[in-house]
């Protein structure tokens, strides 16, 4: 034990001098930080720092934050005090299982100390979402079409798994589809509910939510079945609360959704592909965000490498296809939205840089406005608005 002791307060050491290399940085009015998450290996080492100016979309870089094994998504709580970031690896302390691992923000610095690791409960965790009270960490695992939730304590380390759920089934797509492939844990605007995105069943499974004991019980209307083969990869929903949109993976398309926010349940309303007629190379879909003015959805296309934007009609929620953007790389695994709604970053795996658009607030079109290609294998963006000192 004592060995184990001081090997734990080594591994402490060394992320501590790592973080130490991040540059002092308090952000000023204007300004946020942002963490960027990349697959490691020969060249990523974890999650990168850098502050962002909101006025002209530049990105400078701060240095890594996080030496930690291939953090392909992560979250914030709703104060910015913790990260929690999906490890997406497939054996952690010898079984078949993913890592997430929880941090310390620094206020101000936006630096990360490593709290504590525990297991996803299962192989190749790709997506996690942190409730809105900081009491729970809910986790997709896609190796293993399982979820599970890790309680979260009050000094934001993570507990023993207090909810595993298994999936079962398949769909139609042999390649893909042959298991359950949780891909995506989202939460409506209460908190109330919560919805898994599995692509390998063709299903979006309906939870309520018992952030008290941190359990998922099967809503009454516990799924909803979508069009064989689409694959459904992430869900979001607009800020109104009335309609969510899926980007499904297979599928090469968007799905506008009703919600009954009452009952926690969606009802599919109109499906619409992210892709020109006449586009027949491979493409699969990854990312989808609603605008924080909810008028527009924005879809990434890997292999077309593109953002398809669509408008939002705010009385019935269809969409209306506007555009279709370069990313200026390849494989735009993840985009978000900055802070203010004036511009929207691509991470761009496969060709190793972020790209940065402004956002035309009327008609939602993108007009690329700088890039960042100092990052290996970028996979996840997030911000953390900082005050000024």
């Amino acid at each position: 034990m004592k060995t184990a002791a001081n090997l734990f307060a080594l591994v402490l050491l060394f992320a501590h001098s790592l973080t130490a290399k991040a540059q002092e940085v308090h952000a000023a009015p204007g300004q946020c930080l942002a963490y960027v998450g990349t697959y490691t290996g020969k060249a990523g080492k974890g999650i990168y720092l850098y502050q962002m100016d909101l006025q002209t979309g530049a990105f400078s870089p701060l240095g890594p934050v996080a030496e930690t094994p291939n953090p392909a998504f992560f979250d914030l709580d709703s104060q910015g005090h913790y990260l929690f970031a999906a490890n997406e690896i497939n054996t952690y302390q010898g079984k078949a299982a993913g890592e997430i691992s929880a941090f310390a923000i620094e206020p101000g610095t936006g630096k990360l100390t490593p709290l504590n690791q525990r297991s996803s409960m299962g192989p190749g965790p790709c997506h996690i979402v942190v409730d809105h009270d900081c009491k729970n960490a809910l986790i997709a695992n896609y190796a293993g079409g399982s979820i599970a939730v890790l309680p979260i304590s009050s000094d934001g380390t993570l507990s023993e798994a207090s909810t595993f759920i298994q999936f079962e089934g398949s769909s139609v797509n042999k390649a893909r589809q042959g298991e359950p492939h949780a891909h995506c844990m989202t939460l409506d605007a209460s908190g109330r509910f919560a919805f898994v995105c599995d692509l390998g069943t063709d299903k979006i499974m309906q939870y309520r939510l018992d952030g008290e004991h941190g359990k998922l019980i099967p809503n009454e209307t516990p799924f909803l079945t979508l069009k064989p083969g689409v694959g459904p990869r992430h869900l979001t929903f607009a800020p109104n609360g009335h309609f969510a949109y899926l980007i499904n993976e297979i599928g090469n398309s968007v799905t506008a959704l009703a919600y009954d926010s009452e009952h926690g349940t969606l009802r599919e309303l109109q499906t619409l592909s992210t892709l020109p007629d006449d586009f027949t190379n491979r493409n699969t879909c990854a990312e989808i965000v609603v605008h924080p003015s909810g008028k527009f959805v924005y879809g990434s296309n890997r292999g077309h490498n593109s953002i398809a934007v669509f408008a939002i009609n705010p009385a019935d929620g269809m969409l209306t296809f506007v555009e279709r953007q370069s990313t200026g790389g390849k494989t735009p695994r993840y985009f978000t939205i900055a802070p203010g709604g004036k511009f929207l970053v691509a991470a761009n795996q496969d060709s190793n840089n972020l790209t940065i658009f402004a956002i035309d607030p009327d008609t939602g079109r993108l007009t690329s406005a700088g890039q960042v290609t100092d990052i290996h294998a970028p996979v996840c963006v997030k911000f953390l608005a900082v005050a000024a000192k």
